[in-house]
């Protein structure tokens, strides 16, 4: 079994949240999506992100509106919609809820005296 297999599936778990956070910020165009969640590590790309922002859209968490841009054509720029931000809410929970989870199980003291492993 591979580490990164299981690297993979732990952030692919969490990237709506992260998409959403982002967006919870203002108005985002995806290109600028992009680049954050690919300097965060969370290697993402176009394939991956706009079928995420696509079942978004159609769940009634995102809305976009079409800008004018200076260098091309229109751009999209996404924002959470009300449905959305009581989402992100309701994420934001779990999060801290799976946080405290993962804190207690790691901090219980090892079973039979065994050696604590080396991080």
């Amino acid at each position: 079994m591979k580490v990164e297999n299981t690297q993979v599936q732990m952030r692919k778990g969490i990237l709506e949240f992260c998409i959403l956070e982002i967006i919870a910020r203002g108005e985002v165009y995806a290109s600028d999506m992009l680049e954050e969640l690919t300097s965060a590590r969370m290697i993402v790309v176009e394939g991956t992100l706009y079928p995420l922002l696509t079942r978004l859209k159609n769940a009634g968490l995102l809305d976009y509106t079409w800008k004018e841009s200076t260098s091309g054509p229109p751009r999209k720029y996404y924002t959470l919609t009300p449905d959305g931000q009581e989402f992100l809410h309701q994420l934001r929970l779990t999060w801290e809820e799976v946080q405290d989870s993962i804190r207690i199980i790691r901090q219980k003291p090892h079973l039979n005296g065994a050696a604590t492993p080396t991080p």
